[in-house]
């Protein structure tokens, strides 16, 4: 059997504004140390070439001057010294042993044990015999030289001392280590300047967000100072506020609108119902007009369903626009029109082509038709169809539109005074517009010279 499994424990993840701060923090670390070493081996290495180079140079001139003169121990002996003039500009010193390899008084500077070699070189025959090294006398690192004088007259040791040099490299790399520090701290807290300020923005709109989730509120305010990426976010996240907030009082009036549309033709479609039951006690013309009253309510009613469907549902998402003849399309509008109306219509229309929906254009123009056809019923005068660079106009004869009511022939549900007997819900022309404006262009209505009326749209040409 196995025990029980046991569950891991998921560590909170740490905020945007700490997360940017240590991301900060770590690549001035890294660039940092990267800098701080590279300086600091750039350093180290220049001063130990420095120290070999004088080092070789104080041997290479004492060797050279002992081979050039005759020269003994007590001539390297105090301030005064060869050794002195020598060796003054360098980090070097020297002392000199006598022929039996002791130090000679005076010349001594460090507790330096000379060797058998240093002794065999003390007592050496020949000028200017070198050997050197390095040695740890009390754990004093030193490099050595060691040149004789010859005719066993004794040697002279060049001593550098290198513990001065590693200390000076030892506090290099704590001043470098206390750079890193102070680079790394610096870089955390603009880090968390920065990143505050970011998230600051991010935590108000994150707030407001939620507000709107919460309350369902669209009226929330949004700042957006700037132009970086989070102020652009911030003016979208308005935008679409804007955007929903419109769309919700559209859609509260549309349902009001529709509610108070739906409320006439339902009334007397009920009130009709009502009389049914003695439908068979009327009399025959009576009877004839109740049925035909029926049918023209239960029309008018489908038709308002239709339309406050068309105009209520989205459906630019159904269907992909493509290329678009006009002519085409108006000249199949206008064959329905006349087969339902039963009025002669004609078709004036260029080559215009868009880029469209063709179904909605096509409901839009039947619309257009459909009022020219309801608004003048008894009209001889054929209603002309024009289309000229992506402008569709439909033109009749009828009574006009009162200059008054030219403004809001558009508005759903609108229907001026002289059309309030006349089928319709109101809703076609807004059908239009709405048409026109998702395609880019605007719908237009105005009285036409000789009487009548000129309604219809643009279309962006592209």
């Amino acid at each position: 059997m196995t025990g029980p499994r046991r569950r891991l424990v998921s560590l909170p993840r740490p905020g945007l504004r700490t997360t940017v701060a240590l991301v900060f923090a770590a690549m001035a670390a890294l660039v940092a140390v990267l800098i701080g070493t590279l300086g600091y081996h750039s350093a180290a290495r220049l001063i130990r070439d420095d120290e070999t180079d004088d080092f070789t140079s104080a041997v290479r001139a004492v060797s050279g001057q002992v081979q050039s003169q005759k020269l003994f121990p007590g001539d390297f002996n105090g301030p005064t010294g060869l050794g002195e003039q020598l060796l003054h500009p360098v980090r070097v010193t020297a002392q000199a042993l006598d022929s039996h390899g002791a130090v000679l008084p005076g010349t001594s500077h460090f507790d330096l044990p000379t060797t058998a070699e240093d002794r065999e070189l003390a007592g050496s025959q020949d000028p200017g015999r070198t050997a050197t090294g390095v040695r740890s006398p009390n754990g004093v690192v030193c490099r050595v030289g060691v040149i004789s004088l010859g005719n066993g007259r004794g040697a002279v040791q060049i001593v550098q001392r290198l513990d001065d040099i590693e200390e000076l490299l030892a506090e290099l790399r704590r001043q470098m280590i206390a750079v890193v520090a102070v680079v790394v701290l610096v870089a955390g807290a603009a880090g968390w300047l920065v990143a505050g300020r970011i998230t600051g923005r991010l935590v108000r709109l994150t707030d407001a967000a939620e507000l709107v989730a919460a309350s369902g509120r669209l009226d929330v305010f949004v700042p957006a100072r700037g132009t970086d990426e989070v102020s652009r976010l911030a003016r979208a996240f308005d935008r679409m506020l804007v955007r929903l907030a419109t769309a919700k009082e559209n859609q509260r009036r549309l349902v009001q609108d529709a509610g108070h549309e739906l409320r006439t033709p339902l009334t007397s479609l009920r009130t009709n119902l009502s009389v049914l039951p003695s439908l068979d006690r009327l009399p025959p013309a009576e009877r004839n007009a109740l049925m035909a009253d029926l049918a023209d309510e239960a029309r008018e009613l489908t038709q308002l369903v239709e339309e406050l469907v068309a105009l209520a549902a989205d459906r630019k998402a159904d269907e992909e626009p493509t290329r678009v003849a006009l002519a085409e399309l108006v000249r199949t509008a206008a064959a329905q029109a006349r087969r339902r109306s039963g009025r002669e219509i004609t078709v004036d229309a260029d080559d215009s082509v868009v880029t469209a929906r063709p179904d909605a254009l096509a409901r839009a123009v039947a619309n257009l038709l459909e009022n020219a056809a309801k608004f003048d019923p008894d009209g001889t005068a054929p209603i002309e169809v024009v289309v000229r660079d992506a402008r569709v106009e439909v033109r009749d004869r009828g009574p006009g539109i009162d200059p008054a009511d030219l403004h809001r022939v558009f508005d759903r549900f609108y229907r001026a005074t002289a059309a309030r007997s006349l089928p319709g819900s109101g809703l076609g022309l807004a059908i239009v517009r709405e048409a026109a404006r998702s395609h880019g262009g605007s719908a237009f209505a105005a009285n036409r010279e000789g009487g009548g009326a000129v309604i219809g749209f643009t279309l962006d040409p592209r």
